[in-house]
């Protein structure tokens, strides 16, 4: 049985006194919740004070990109070292905005979850396809070659401690969400695919979670589908009590 991941993808939001109100809030409103694994993802500024205030609960840290180097000449770039040192357990890659925006590729990806592995923290992957892709009818295309370059060269073991989010970009603070048979039908693909590049076992044990426009209202039938194990949560994690509605699906 794999174990619900819901994780809050803060993107470029809150200051550290407003990152602060939202986890002590939040630790609160969740500290009863034992069957799913909880993690917030805020931004850098806001990492230390953040894992202070976790520190000792059931909420996971995850910072929200990373460079794969461990130190250097890398202006304006964060390690993994760094991540670590700083209390994160989780680190998200691959997400849709930093490959549209910020030059992201399958290659820097897989890099990434490499160096994640190679310093203890566990990678949020994330892969996708555009609005186009899925009119064009490749979406399948699309997400096969996220996954299957992004994964590049992971060990079992080191699969078997990675997270996939299945992130439709047309779906992503548009409001407009995958139908749970659609999600479905993607997360029971990468998971077919997880089976061919590693095991059927390995295939059955990782957490594919959805990202796209979860909110309270729809999380239930969406996590009710075999193969969707989680959600990387964006604008709803903004706020404690509808993260916490989410976490609380069941």
């Amino acid at each position: 049985m794999r174990k619900p991941i819901i994780a809050g993808n803060w993107k470029m939001n809150k200051t550290i006194g407003e990152a602060c109100e939202l986890v002590t809030d939040l630790k609160g409103m969740v500290a009863d919740v034992t069957d799913v694994d909880i993690v917030v993802g805020p931004v850098f500024t806001v990492l230390s004070s953040v894992a202070e205030i976790i520190k000792d609960t059931n909420i996971g840290l995850a910072a929200q990109d990373m460079y794969w180097e461990e130190s250097g000449a890398f202006t304006g770039e964060i390690s993994p070292v760094m991540l670590k040192n700083v209390g994160c357990d989780y680190v998200i890659i691959g997400h849709s905005e930093r490959r549209a925006y910020f030059g992201e590729t399958n290659e820097t990806v897989n890099n990434k979850v490499k160096a994640a592995h190679a310093h203890g923290l566990k990678p949020i992957m994330c892969v996708g396809e555009k609005l186009e892709d899925r009119e064009s009818g490749i979406t399948e295309k699309v997400v096969k070659d996220h996954v299957v370059n992004g994964l590049d060269g992971l060990t079992e073991k080191q699969m078997l401690n990675t997270v996939i989010a299945y992130e439709p970009v047309w779906a992503i603070g548009t409001g407009k969400t995958a139908t749970p048979d659609q999600a479905q039908e993607v997360h029971k693909f990468i998971r077919g695919l997880l089976a061919d590049m590693f095991s059927s076992e390995v295939a059955e044990a990782v957490r594919i979670q959805y990202g796209g426009s979860v909110k309270p209202n729809n999380v239930s039938d969406l996590m009710a589908q075999p193969d969707i194990d989680g959600g990387l949560i964006g604008g709803a994690s903004l706020d404690a009590e509808s993260f916490t509605q989410i976490v609380k699906f069941k």
